[in-house]
């Protein structure tokens, strides 16, 4: 019985499986060369493939929709409306164009000569790859009004036996003598395009991983954003509710940037586009012959860039819209040229940003630091460093990309227009700051630490510090002025509790550039006493107080200085905040002074709102307690004892704090708006939001 099985086998293995197979075995025994891995990662680079596959007919205008479904039964499928795979005969290898695409690597549209001006596959083996490392790929194709149809079980064409169920394990017979490209409809005359619809295999994948459905979103964001005019439906089909979004932007470039940014802009989004060209040497086949040819390729550059308050660097770049997440020439022509322009206009005009010698020179850091960019190149044939497109690897698109940005940095920096210098004085002005911050942070890296008994300090002399060295432990009062800080001395546990005052209201940072904050007493001040550094240059690791405790009094002034310290903290010291190591204290309002009545003692009541003090009241009325005229209203901290202060401020035990928080990326966005409106240096804004919420204030509560 074996004998005869074994027979049977030997028999329908023939040459042409060998022919087929003999390079796909080849990445299904060695995946990761192909997919980068066979985890999550490699599932969905198998995604992309197909999609980028799609996506390349629409960079050459012949697609304007494309759809990508998840389905239930874990397989994937992507359909376009674009011209359809070739479905004739390849000269010299007898198979159909579908079946050349799907088999056999290095092959297809992108190494001839003008089948696609760019694309996004780069090596030509997607399409082949995906199949091999799927248990069943079919492919539909609409051309020439006729829907042709083949199917592969891992990588190996033949036909599916789908009477009982679509699935991989469907009874499978191979082709034999020949393939067949099977004829399965009519479409309209016009009317083209290809679906591909592939199940991993889990052979090759581990059977607990799926698509990435937040993944599969956002590559057709930045698809649509970079391909204008294309629409990207995506579709879930495997949670109890079918999910679908429909993706178009027609602003290319310039909406990512809008999209990508997040903090309030310095500068409008500038848009680059140019081109230029190099020579390359090319190994061309046509018509059977092979040859090396010099071609000269057209390299065309589109990037969109916006420099915000902000440090934090945002950036993305691609190539025939494949993403390079690690950059490459590209990245570093661009980058070249940034730095090289902006260091020589700062050099050039050295007196009036005021920078000189021990400044030093003006860094890619520096320059990079709350900038929000995307890169983008298109041109024929990208060469990468790896089959997973992750960095760029042409070397002439270094050279054409840094003189794209040259020239159009040249030309602004010389602009007459009133506008324009305004734009670029207040850029110049942020990074100038930005390289003052960094430098100044060299300097007090050491002086600013926590200095041990044998140690001198060089610490500010009005810092009442605290005594232990636990940082999780230790909290920083930053007080309002020197009263408050007289009484808190003496309502602080000492061990564990430092207090710094300040006086009166600090620099407004969201109006001021970042070299305007260093200069201010104040706010140099409170960064060498946090220990961290500034800016870009912040180390969270390195701050010297596990909480940082803004106690202000409770009036309207109090409220005005907690909100310039808070902008302080969210523009230079913002790890901080998303650490939720900042916290508000939270002082009374009120105290109700509740006489002796009977056995019951003389009782101190504190309120920390009107409503709260109405509550009290109405309380002790219905109690038949009487309280003393008139009630105490605090209007700083320096009213209160120290023993007062202690209890309903600064003791553990017994205080309220409220932390500050940035919990997700929609908080973060909000409390830039509403830094911007209520710190900016736009007025009217301000005015109108002041204007519309007058009629919720209550005058009788203003301290005047």
């Amino acid at each position: 019985m074996s004998e005869t099985v074994k027979n049977d086998a030997s028999q329908s293995y023939t040459a042409r499986h060998l022919t087929v197979l003999e390079g796909l075995e080849a990445v299904r025994k060695r995946p990761g060369m192909y997919i980068g891995s066979t985890d999550h990662r490699g599932l969905m680079h198998c995604l992309w493939e197909i999609i980028d596959n799609a996506v390349d007919e629409a960079l050459e205008g012949h697609c304007d929709h494309i759809v990508v479904t998840l389905h239930d039964d874990y397989s994937a499928s992507i359909s376009d409306n674009g011209r359809g795979i070739p479905v004739d005969t390849v000269k010299g290898l007898n198979l159909s164009g579908v079946e050349v695409v799907f088999t056999k690597l290095h092959a297809g549209g992108k190494f001839g000569a003008g089948s696609y001006g760019s694309s996004g596959g780069l090596h030509g083996v997607g399409a082949s790859v995906v199949n091999a490392l799927s248990a069943r790929l079919d492919v539909q194709v609409d051309r020439g009004g006729k829907t042709h149809q083949m199917s592969f079980r891992r990588g190996e064409p033949g036909i599916f036996d789908d009477s009982k169920q679509r699935t991989p394990n469907s009874p499978f017979t191979p082709f034999l003598d020949e393939s067949k490209l099977e004829i399965v409809g009519k479409v309209k005359r016009g009317v083209s395009g290809t679906r591909v619809r592939f199940w991993a295999d889990f052979q090759i994948f581990p059977a607990d991983e799926g698509f990435s459905w937040n993944s599969l979103v956002e590559r057709a964001r930045q698809t649509a954003f970079l391909v204008p005019g294309l629409t990207l439906t995506v579709i879930d089909e495997r949670g109890e509710e079918r999910v679908e979004e429909v993706l178009r932007f027609d602003g290319g470039v310039v909406d990512f940037v809008d999209f990508l940014a997040k903090d309030g802009p310095v500068t409008d989004t500038l848009h680059i586009k140019g081109e230029g060209t190099f020579k390359e040497l090319v190994p061309l086949v046509e018509e059977g012959e092979r040859r090396v040819a010099e071609l000269e390729r057209v390299c065309e550059v589109d990037i969109a860039m916006r420099w915000g308050v902000g440090y934090d660097t945002i950036d993305r770049s691609f190539v025939n819209i494949v993403a390079t997440p690690k950059g490459g020439t590209h990245v570093q022509g661009f980058e070249q040229a940034l730095v090289k322009v902006v260091r020589a206009h700062v050099e050039k005009n050295a007196r009036k940003f005021k920078v000189n010698a021990k400044d030093g020179r003006v860094e890619k850091d520096d320059i990079l630091a709350g900038l929000t960019y995307v890169v983008t190149v298109r041109f024929p044939e990208p060469q990468f460093e790896g089959q997973t497109k992750e960095i760029l690897g042409t070397a002439p698109v270094r050279q054409v990309v840094s003189k794209v940005v040259t020239d159009f940095f040249k030309e602004r920096f010389s602009s007459n227009k009133r506008e324009i210098k305004q734009t670029n004085d207040a850029l110049m002005e942020k990074i100038v700051g930005e390289m003052k911050a960094r430098v100044s942070a060299r300097i007090h890296k050491e002086i600013s630490r926590r200095k041990n008994a044998l140690e001198t300090s060089s610490l500010p002399a009005k810092l009442a510090d605290c005594r232990s060295n636990d940082v999780e432990q230790s909290e920083l009062f930053i007080v309002e002025g020197d009263s408050a800080l007289g009484t808190a001395k003496f309502a602080r546990s000492s061990e564990y509790q430092a207090l710094f005052p300040i006086r009166g209201k600090i620099l407004n940072v969201q109006k001021k550039s970042t070299a305007d904050m260093l200069a201010n007493a104040e706010c140099a001040a409170i960064i060498q006493v946090i220990g961290a550094g500034s800016g870009r240059t912040f180390d969270l690791s390195q701050a010297r107080y596990g909480k940082i405790v803004l106690m202000t009094d409770a009036d309207v002034d109090g409220a005005h200085i907690r909100t310039l310290l808070l902008t302080l903290f969210f523009r230079y010291m913002r790890p901080l905040v998303e650490a939720g190591r900042v916290y508000a204290a939270v002082p009374p309002l009120h105290r109700i002074e509740v006489p002796k009545q009977g056995k019951k003692p003389k009782e101190l009541i504190y309120t920390y709102s009107e409503e709260e003090l109405h509550q009290k009241l109405a309380q002790l009325k219905r109690q038949g307690r009487t309280y003393k005229e008139p009630i105490q209203r605090y209007k700083g901290l320096g009213e209160m004892d120290a023993d007062q202060l202690a209890e309903t401020t600064m003791d553990p035990a017994h205080r309220t704090l409220r932390r500050i928080t940035l919990a997700d990326e929609a908080a973060l966005k909000q409390a830039e708006e509403m830094f911007e409106l209520l710190m900016g240096s736009e007025v009217v804004p301000r005015k109108e939001f002041i204007v519309a919420g007058a009629s919720e204030l209550d005058r009788s509560q203003i301290d005047a």
